[in-house]
């Protein structure tokens, strides 16, 4: 076997063959951006756990690619300028913003993302929110929206990352799941009708665990609330004293 044609042919002929069941695996599979596209482009997506179960649909998308709707612009009523929104999908976020005259920017991993929100009219910036990023530590407020909470799979790590984003007592503001005692850190796989993903670090987690991490990453809760199903929690950056104290007195 020294060509892809030749893998095919051998995966065609001997199915049975452990190196033919990878070439399947290998054929089929797909970076988890490439799926997000596809659902971005109207595909269905489905996100799975380990074990093939349906987490979560990417159906949502039509709301994505809609304006903000009434809770999206109840959440950005609490913004503080400027604010950088994290995991932007195409756009419907900053695009509010702006609306508002409120300076905005969007990251996202993703092109396409990155595309519909410029065609939009609004700033976006294709990036992974760990490397280094615009106005760090002079964000008046960070956005996790749609349970962009999950994403890397480490919730403490990606609010400690917030904090470093904003600037001194700003705002974060966390859409968390409505399950108040989730905290799932299992990898999933997006799937499509033909394809699957590698599986991508990702989290699930409700109120409880998010305010545990949030602290433990100098993070200050300020606001627990919830609009049509949805719960969202904000909170301001604190000092290390403060979060010291604030420690101190959780375990006594």
């Amino acid at each position: 076997m020294d060509t892809p044609a030749d893998a095919a042919a051998i995966a065609t002929t001997y199915p049975n063959l452990r190196t033919s069941r990878l070439h399947r695996r290998l054929h089929h599979s797909a970076h988890p951006s490439l799926l997000f596209d596809k659902a971005l482009e109207g595909a269905r997506v489905v996100a799975t756990g380990a074990d093939g179960r349906t987490v979560t649909s990417l159906s949502e998308v039509d709301r994505w690619q809609a304006p903000a709707d009434a809770v999206d612009r109840l959440a950005l009523s609490r913004c503080e300028g400027p604010v950088l929104d994290i995991g932007c999908g195409p756009g419907r976020i900053v695009t509010a913003l702006a609306e508002q005259g409120i300076p905005a920017l969007g990251v996202d991993i993703s092109a396409q993302a990155v595309m519909l929100t410029n065609e939009r009219g609004a700033p976006a910036l294709r990036r992974p929110v760990q490397e280094p990023l615009p106005g760090e530590g002079r964000w008046g407020s960070v956005l996790l929206m749609d349970g962009n909470i999950g994403i890397g799979g480490a919730p403490e790590a990606l609010l400690r990352r917030c904090a470093e984003l904003v600037r001194p007592e700003g705002l974060v503001l966390v859409e968390v799941d409505p399950d108040d005692d989730l905290d799932d850190s299992a990898p999933i796989v997006l799937r499509s009708a033909s394809r699957r993903s590698h599986p991508l670090p990702w989290a699930r987690v409700g109120s409880r665990a998010v305010l545990r991490y949030a602290l433990a990453a100098d993070l200050l809760a300020t606001e627990d609330w919830r609009a049509e199903g949805r719960a969202f929690l904000t909170f301001r950056r604190c000092s290390t004293s403060t979060t010291s104290a604030l420690l101190t007195a959780a375990h006594q």
